[in-house]
């Protein structure tokens, strides 16, 4: 790049740097600052500038936004903002001319050979070692006629990766390990597995480098893996992109990657976070928003004067409910549906959105309603992690209307039943009927709720069944971090070596028993991406800085448990299959008076050891409860038995039928693959009114080719969820 020779005053909007006719418009948010410059490079590695632009003139500031057009440039163009103003840090002020400072709105972000955080944090210039922001252009990229897949909500099956993770072992066999292209060489192998919608942990541009940690039984300095730590809302991580420099100038990586998904049939939401930065607290490193109005993107703890607010866990709180911010976080998310192609969003720590400037709650923040009715947002998928790490806890409350939630609850209740704790049978049965208790009351739907068992936070569902204490000791932090209460259990041999094959076999079925509870349930599945395959993190629950094979995805894991992934796979054809486990309404119970639902629609029945006997006792491991015949589903059967012993029950009829009508066996946890879950059409017919059911298993009969011919049955109403089911709270 030729030094630029011509500047002109610029446009105030939009934020951030715009490709125009003949040059390029720059933009930047800055209330308190007393000057600004645009710093110009020529080169990635080159330590001084090409230029530096001087925004002092009245001209280039219009209110609180200064800019500039700057002619001879274009896509591919590096750039920073130097900031001066007042450095008061007791009164929450950060300014420091010094240090060359990403834009907010920049599209890509680039770090050279010399970046250091450390001389982000201390005292002098830092421009030969910043990060850098890159004028983008992203016209004309051409979709192949794709758009937004459109998934019912009853239907979605999620699967949550990691895009390095997924890709990068050796095992992996893709061309370009660990980037958004190598995440294209597998989605045949997702799409074969039946997930519809994708969610990536966050790819926004975030600093690897950060964690001050060392692996104490190797030495080796530990990296940021899974990305919680954004620099920007608009970049996508620099190395997902790998290093295709056209396509990064242009915004292409990305988008390739969701076309493919799309061209799939598959839904890619982002896992994003707008409730802290990677620039920590007080004392941490000026990468962006610190050093452009410290008071407008951080929250000030209302108790400590110039101290960064800590809700996050992280070191800082973005001012999410400011309007300058308000409208930051909404710009970057109709950039990354609009521009970016993406169909929706998990947001982490999103209880963070309901404090207001003092940090209490607000009864309705202005963000999460501005989000779900924002018209760009309609029909896309937003998912709240509704909870913070200062004790705020919503599931079940969020405020909004359309908001999906992750369920701890059921995570929870789902992991206790199997552990083999007492007083678990009535929770269980709520939690499988999508937890009325926590949503029917606010009028929301099953299909709002997110059911997991698993996710990147915690145990894999392999290390579940294998290790009762966590074993952290390589983070660096002598085992104190990650969470001391998994609700797991080893049966009897703690970790994955040397495992006698009796017990091997053990945790196998409780695998199994596992992902059958969550595909039997109503609400919204979540599958972390390998446990399909028991994939393992060796007792490691919380890997966030373990960029190795503890966290990468072992494909050779997929050969070696190859009857594991097949009863997933069709676990899930099952439950495509059978809309009665996935219903859009909250179910109602089989005598229910008639016309309280649609014509046709499923109801459930309880039943214990005998019919209609249902045993909510402390002592109780068994629940086991009938889905009627449906206009567009057969009748089920579903046990769930966790005891150490065999069971010998009498069968509910099938409901609506003859006693001459049967049950068929299509799921059975206690049976050998591929006995352990039959093909559609080939499910074995059960002789007799009794069934054992083995000891620690999951069961789902079928009545094939049953469906409900006249109006359903009359009587009268009863709860959804068993009556002495226990209302528990985390």
């Amino acid at each position: 790049m030729s030094p630029p020779t011509t500047l002109h005053r610029g446009e105030p909007w939009p934020l951030g740097a715009s490709v125009r006719d003949g040059g390029v418009n720059f933009a930047l948010y800055a209330p308190e600052a007393t000057g600004v410059e645009l710093v110009l490079f020529d080169d990635l590695e080159d330590e001084a500038p090409t230029q530096v632009v001087d925004l002092r003139t009245r001209h280039q500031r219009s209110g609180r936004i200064w800019h500039v057009f700057v002619e001879g440039i274009g896509a591919g163009t590096l750039y920073g903002w130097r900031v001066h103003g007042p450095h008061d840090p007791d009164d929450f002020r950060h300014f420091d001319g010094q240090k060359l400072l990403v834009d907010p709105y920049a599209r890509a972000v680039r770090a050279n050979r010399r970046w250091s955080r450390r001389a982000a944090m201390a005292s002098g210039d830092n421009t030969g070692s910043a990060l850098r922001s890159m004028v983008v252009d992203q016209t004309g990229f051409d979709w192949h006629g794709t758009g937004h897949p459109r998934i019912r909500p009853t239907q979605r099956i999620l699967y949550e990766l990691h895009v390095r993770g997924f890709t990068v072992h050796p095992t992996s066999g893709v061309r370009e390990p660990g980037t958004f292209a190598g995440l294209i060489d597998k989605v045949p192998y997702i799409r074969d597995l039946g997930v519809t919608t994708v969610e990536l942990l966050p790819v926004f541009e975030f600093d690897a480098t950060a964690p001050a940690l060392f692996n104490p039984l190797t030495g080796e300095p530990l990296r940021d893996f899974w990305g919680y730590n954004p620099v920007t809302f608009f970049a996508a991580h620099h190395a997902y992109e790998g290093d295709h420099e056209a396509d990064i100038a242009h915004g292409t990586s990305f988008r390739k990657l969701v076309r493919a998904f799309h061209e799939a049939g598959i839904e890619v939401i982002l896992d994003v976070v707008f409730n802290h930065t990677g620039e920590g607290g007080r004392d941490g490193p000026f990468i962006s928003f610190r050093g452009l109005d410290n008071p407008t993107y951080y929250m000030e703890d209302p108790r400590r004067p110039g101290q960064f607010a800590n809700y996050s866990g992280c070191g800082n709180t973005v001012n999410c409910n400011h309007p300058v911010v308000r409208r930051m976080i909404l710009d970057s998310l109709r950039y990354w549906v609009d521009t970016m192609g993406v169909d929706g969003f998990r947001f982490d720590l999103a209880s963070i959105f309901s404090r207001g400037p003092d940090g209490d709650p607000l009864e309705n923040p202005p963000l999460t309603w501005e989000i779900e009715s924002d018209p760009t947002l309609q029909g896309r998928l937003l998912i709240a992690e509704a909870w913070d790490a200062a004790g705020l806890f919503q599931v079940g409350t969020f405020p909004g209307e359309r908001w999906a939630e992750w369920n701890g609850r059921f995570r929870d209740d789902v992991r206790r039943f199997w552990r083999g704790d007492h007083g678990m049978a009535g929770p269980l049965a709520t939690r499988m009927m999508g937890s009325p208790d926590i949503y029917q009351t606010r009028g929301r739907q099953p299909a709002q709720g997110i059911n997991f068992i698993t996710c990147h936070d915690g145990f894999t569902l392999n290390d579940l069944v294998s290790w009762r204490e966590k074993h952290n000791l390589e983070n660096g932090e002598n085992n104190r971090d990650g969470s001391s209460d998994n609700l797991s259990w080893n049966h009897g041999f703690e970790g994955n070596e040397n495992v006698p094959a009796s017990i091997d076999a053990a945790r196998e079925r409780d695998i199994r028993n596992l992902l059958a509870t969550l595909m039997l349930a109503q609400g919204t599945p979540m599958l972390l991406a390998g446990d399909e395959f028991r994939r393992t993190q060796n007792g490691n629950n919380n890997a966030w800085c373990q960029d190795n094979e503890t966290s990468w995805v072992d494909w050779s894991l997929l050969e070696r448990h190859a009857d594991l992934h097949r009863f997933t796979r069709l676990l899930i054809r099952f439950r495509q299959a059978h809309p009665s486990v996935h219903r859009a309404r909250f179910l109602l119970g089989e005598e229910a008076e008639a016309g309280l639902d649609p014509w046709g629609y499923t109801r459930v029945a309880w039943h214990g050891l005998s019919p209609r006997k249902p045993d909510w006792s402390n002592d109780s491991q068994l629940v086991v409860f009938t889905l009627t015949a449906a206009m567009d589903d057969c009748a089920h059967c579903i046990i769930l038995h966790a005891g150490e012993r065999d069971v010998t029950l009498t069968l509910p009829p099938v409901p609506g039928e003859g006693e001459d009508t049967r049950w068929h066996r299509a799921i059975d946890t206690s049976r050998p693959s591929p006995e352990d879950i039959h093909e559609p059409g080939r499910e074995p017919r059960i002789q007799g009114s009794t069934l054992t059911v083995p000891a620690r298993s999951v069961l789902a009969l079928t009545a094939p080719d049953n469906r409900t011919l006249q109006p359903g049955l009359t009587g009268r109403m009863f709860s959804v969820a068993p009556r002495h089911a226990t209302d528990r709270s985390d």
